[in-house]
C-alpha cells in the first residue's frame, strides 16, 4: 500500500507529546474519561481522566478472563501509590513511529495476503494464534459484531498456499476513540502463528497497519512491547519506531500474575517440563528440580510426592513403559485389543525385507525402539532406498522393523486418565521457494524460524533422509526453487524433525477418540500420546502407528494438557485450578 504525500507532512518535526499535558485549548477537544472495548478487555486512555479515583474504578471493573489496560498515564506513580495491592506498572516499553520518519517497503511480501477480520471463523482462527502465543484471547462474537467500528480495525494475514490464517494485528484510531488532538493511533495484539512457514508475516502486518493509518492522515503509531521481547523490539526499531516515555498500569489478576510476582528460580527446563512445573506452582504444589538437564522434577503436596520426567511420572508402570517403548510389542498389544494397526515385520536386511516391500509397495523403515523420529524413513519404494533406510535405522537401535505405509493425516491424540484431552494434526516440514535462495538456505532459514517458535525443539535434520526426498523430487541442495514453489523436505511429521502441529481437538470423530482411549486402556498407561494415520480427522477410519509414553504436552496449547496432567497426579487441586 503506497503512502501518498497529500495527507502526511514530512516537512516538520512533531511538537505535540501526549505524555505531557496538552495546552488547555487542545485538552478541551479530547473526549473525557475515554475508553475502548477491545474484546479482551478495555483500553483506558489515562490522559483523558481528570479524577484518578474514576480511573482506578474503571481499571477494577474487568470481567473474569479479561484485562483492562490504562495507557498514557501522566502520573502512574500516583495511581500505584493509591492502591499498591491492586495495581502494578506494566514492564513494557512504548515505541512510537512518526509518519514523517516512515519509509515504505521496496518489496511486497510474498506468500501472504492481508485482509480485515470478517467472520466468526476468522475470529476463532485469530484466537488460536493468540492462544498459541500465550496472549489473551478475545470474544469472537463481539469482534465480529463490532468489525465495522471506526475506532479499531483487525487485520489478518492469510497464506496464499493453503488459505490458513498465519497472523493478526489490531489497530486503534485515537481520533475516533477520544478525539485525539495529536492525531495519533496505536498497534495492539500482534501475533504470528508459530507454525507459519512464510517468513516476514509480523513485519508485513505491522507495515500494513502503519500504512493504513498514515494514509488516513494519522501522525504517529504507538505500540507497547514487553521489555525483554528483544526479537519484536528489533523488528520495530528496524521500521523506525523509537522509545517514548509512556507507561501502562494494569490490575493484578491471574492473567497478569507473572508480571508482578517475584520470578521463580531460573532452572534450565525444556518447554515440556516447564509447562507442568508452572502449572504445579500456580496450584501451590511444591516443586523440586532434581535434574534440570534430563529434566527430572519432584512435585509434592500434603505429604504426597510424585517424581516426573516431563509427562512421564511414577504413575506409569515399567511394564506400561515397555509396551510403548518397543514398537513391535505396541502393535501386538493393540492388535490383540481389536484395534486397527498396519502390517509389520522385523527387518533382517535379507530377502524377506524385499518381499515385504514388494507386497506393500510403499513401506516405513524404523528402529524397533526410539523416539523423536530418529532413524525413521517414510514412503520407501525401492530396494536401494530400503537398504539405505535399514542402515540408517540400525545406527539408532539394535533391531529394525518394516511397516506398511498408510497414506493420510498424521494425528496425535493425548489421552490422560482414559480421556482424550487434545488432538492435533502433525504436518511434515515444507519450504517455499523465493527464486533467490537454494534449498539448503531455505531449509536453514526454516530451521531458524522453527527453533525460535519451539524453544530450540524443532529443526529439519540436514541428513540422508532429507536429501533423499529432495532427490526424489528431482532437486538437490543447490537447487533454487522458483518463487512460490513448495517442497516437502521430510515425510515424518515429527515436531523434532521440523514438523508443525495444528490443533484439531474439536474436529475429531468420536470413533477416533474412543480408539485412542481403548489403546490407552490396552496399554494400561495413564498418560500417552497415540499416533494415528487417518484419511480425515472428522471420519471414523484410522490405523494406530505408535504410542508415546512421554508425550510433549506443551505442543498442544491452548488445550489444557498440563492442567489435566496435574488433575491426575493431585486430584484434590482440580477444583481450585
Amino acid at each position: 500500500m503506497p503512502i501518498g504525500n497529500s495527507r502526511i507532512s514530512r516537512s516538520h518535526s512533531p511538537s505535540l507529546r501526549n505524555w505531557e499535558a496538552p495546552p488547555p485549548m487542545l485538552a478541551e477537544r479530547m473526549r473525557a474519561d475515554a475508553e475502548l472495548e477491545m474484546g479482551w478487555g478495555r483500553l483506558i486512555f489515562g490522559h483523558t481522566f481528570e479524577d484518578m479515583e474514576v480511573l482506578a474504578d474503571r481499571l477494577r471493573t474487568e470481567p473474569p478472563g479479561t484485562r483492562n489496560i490504562a495507557f498514557y498515564l501522566r502520573d502512574p506513580h500516583v495511581l500505584l501509590a493509591s492502591s499498591p495491592q491492586e495495581f502494578f506498572l506494566d514492564p513494557s516499553h512504548t515505541f512510537r513511529l512518526w509518519a514523517h520518519q516512515y519509509r515504505t517497503a521496496h518489496r511486497i511480501p510474498r506468500g501472504i495476503t492481508i485482509r480485515r477480520l470478517a467472520t466468526l471463523a476468522d475470529a476463532g482462527e485469530a484466537n488460536r494464534i493468540l492462544a498459541a502465543r500465550s496472549m489473551v484471547t478475545w470474544d469472537p462474537e463481539y469482534m465480529v459484531a463490532t468489525k465495522a467500528e471506526p475506532a479499531k480495525v483487525v487485520f489478518l494475514a492469510e497464506s496464499t498456499e493453503d488459505g490458513q490464517l498465519v497472523g493478526t494485528v489490531t489497530g486503534v484510531d485515537h481520533v475516533r476513540a477520544f478525539d485525539d488532538p495529536e492525531n495519533g493511533s496505536s498497534l495492539w495484539c500482534l501475533a504470528v502463528d508459530p507454525q507459519a512457514k512464510t517468513p516476514g508475516v509480523g513485519l508485513a502486518l505491522v507495515r500494513h497497519l502503519v500504512e493504513h493509518y498514515f494514509t488516513r492522515g494519522r501522525q504517529y503509531v504507538d505500540l507497547s512491547v514487553m521489555h525483554d521481547n528483544h526479537q519484536a523490539i528489533a523488528l520495530y526499531q528496524k521500521l523506525g519506531f523509537r522509545r517514548v516515555p509512556v507507561f501502562a498500569v494494569k490490575l493484578k489478576n491471574a492473567i497478569n500474575e507473572a508480571l508482578f510476582t517475584a520470578p521463580e528460580p531460573e532452572e534450565r527446563l525444556n518447554p515440556y517440563a516447564r509447562i507442568i512445573v508452572d502449572e504445579a506452582r500456580r496450584r501451590g504444589i511444591a516443586v523440586e528440580i532434581v535434574d534440570s538437564e534430563i529434566p527430572l522434577f519432584r512435585l509434592e503436596l500434603g505429604g504426597r510426592a510424585v517424581t516426573c520426567h516431563e509427562s512421564l511420572s511414577e504413575l506409569t508402570s515399567s511394564i506400561a513403559f515397555l509396551r510403548c517403548d518397543d514398537k513391535r510389542l505396541t502393535r501386538r498389544v493393540l492388535a490383540g485389543a481389536g484395534l486397527r494397526v498396519p502390517a509389520q515385520q522385523a527387518a533382517d536386511g535379507a530377502a524377506s525385507d524385499r518381499t515385504f516391500l514388494e507386497e506393500h509397495g510403499r513401506i516405513v523403515v524404523k528402529p524397533a525402539r526410539g523416539e523423536q523420529g530418529r532413524g525413521v524413513s517414510v514412503d520407501v519404494r525401492t530396494v536401494e532406498d530400503l537398504q539405505a533406510a535399514y542402515a540408517e535405522a540400525a545406527t539408532t537401535a539394535d533391531e529394525v522393523v518394516l511397516e506398511e505405509y498408510i497414506d493420510g493425516e498424521d494425528l496425535r491424540v493425548i489421552v490422560i486418565g482414559n480421556e482424550m484431552v487434545a488432538a492435533a494434526v502433525r504436518r511434515p516440514p515444507r519450504v517455499v521457494g523465493n527464486g533467490k535462495h537454494d534449498l539448503r538456505t531455505l531449509v536453514e532459514k526454516y530451521n531458524r524460524r522453527r527453533e525460535a517458535a519451539t524453544g530450540g525443539e524443532s529443526r529439519v535434520p540436514l541428513d540422508r533422509e532429507t536429501a533423499r526426498l529432495i532427490h526424489d523430487a528431482g532437486y538437490d541442495w543447490d537447487t533454487v526453487l522458483p518463487e512460490g514453489k513448495g517442497l516437502t523436505v521430510r515425510r515424518v511429521a515429527n515436531l523434532h524433525t521440523g514438523g508443525t502441529i495444528h490443533d484439531v481437538t474439536d474436529l475429531v470423530h468420536p470413533a477416533l477418540a474412543e480408539a485412542a482411549c481403548a489403546a490407552a486402556r490396552a496399554l494400561a498407561i495413564p498418560v500417552v500420546g497415540l499416533d494415528l494415520v487417518v484419511p480425515d480427522v472428522s471420519g471414523p477410519d484410522y490405523r494406530i502407528i505408535e504410542a508415546n509414553e512421554r508425550p510433549g504436552l506443551a505442543n498442544h496449547e491452548p488445550q489444557p494438557t498440563a492442567e489435566r496432567f496435574l488433575d491426575l497426579l493431585f486430584p484434590e487441586t482440580a477444583r481450585a485450578a
